[in-house]
């Protein structure tokens, strides 16, 4: 205990950025999971780190208070990065809600509390259980264990305003819409065609009521169109796993400064 005592403002800073971390990385984040699960799991998940660390004592003075403010956006940062590229999955399956005519049945996400398509639930439960079975849960962890040789923790980070972070982030937005609209666009595209199909046939027969027949029509395609690509699905997603390491590896290199 002794020996620890000189590493406890150490262990502070790393505590403030692996809960900063897990507060935000998708899976971690999850309300299915206790908070005071979540707070012993970072407690012990730091105090693991801590050892692992070789650098001068800290002291705890007016610097030290800067040094926890930045821990706590760098694993705001890194987590925040992961958890907008796997929202691709939800916007995903908004695209396909709207044009199933899902939209209006929005469901409550139990996981993030917020409204979720029907769809993009559907889509967020399979990557899920994907990236358990793939073990991106360890993936994650490794991500915040070696964030801490890109981004030391007695040094402050002046890379916050750097235009490469901004530049970063804008891109990691543009790409996560891509890799949304790359899932959605099968069963769009097909709808898009079923559209079309039920306004010639409106045209040519104006006897049938074409809005009781094309829910039903259009909802059956889409199932059919979404078993036909459940494996594409499954690679995109595997696919947006490895791209939402890369985007925590890159974002920790442009913090670092380099």
């Amino acid at each position: 205990m002794e020996q620890f005592l000189p590493s406890i403002p150490l262990y502070l800073l790393i505590l403030t950025r692996v809960s900063a971390f897990i507060l935000t990385v998708p899976l971690f984040s999850y309300r299915a999971i206790p908070a005071t699960h979540r707070i012993i799991f970072a407690a012990l998940l730091a105090w693991m780190i801590v050892f692992t660390m070789d650098v001068p004592p800290i002291e705890i003075d007016g610097a030290y208070f800067l040094l926890v403010m930045k821990e706590a956006m760098v694993g705001l940062f890194i987590g925040m990065i992961a958890y907008i590229v796997i929202s691709a999955i939800q916007i995903a399956g908004g695209f396909i809600d709207f044009q199933m005519g899902f939209a209006i049945a929005n469901v409550i996400d139990p996981q993030t509390g917020a409204q979720s398509p029907l769809l993009g639930q559907f889509f967020n439960v399979l990557a899920l259980l994907l990236l358990l079975t793939l073990n991106g849960h360890h993936m994650l962890l490794d991500g915040i264990f070696y964030s801490y040789q890109f981004i030391s923790v007695d040094h402050l980070v002046p890379a916050f305003g750097d235009e490469r972070l901004i530049e970063f982030v804008v891109k990691t937005f543009a790409m996560t819409f891509a890799i949304a609209f790359q899932m959605s666009i099968p069963i769009v595209a097909t709808l898009f065609l079923v559209d079309l199909a039920l306004g010639i046939t409106a045209r040519t027969v104006p006897q049938l009521n074409i809005f009781v027949v094309g829910f039903p029509i259009k909802i059956g395609v889409s199932f059919l169109v979404l078993a036909t690509m459940a494996g594409v699905m499954i690679a995109v997603m595997q696919k947006l796993f490895e791209v939402m390491m890369s985007s925590m590896r890159g974002l920790m290199i442009i913090l670092g400064g380099g």
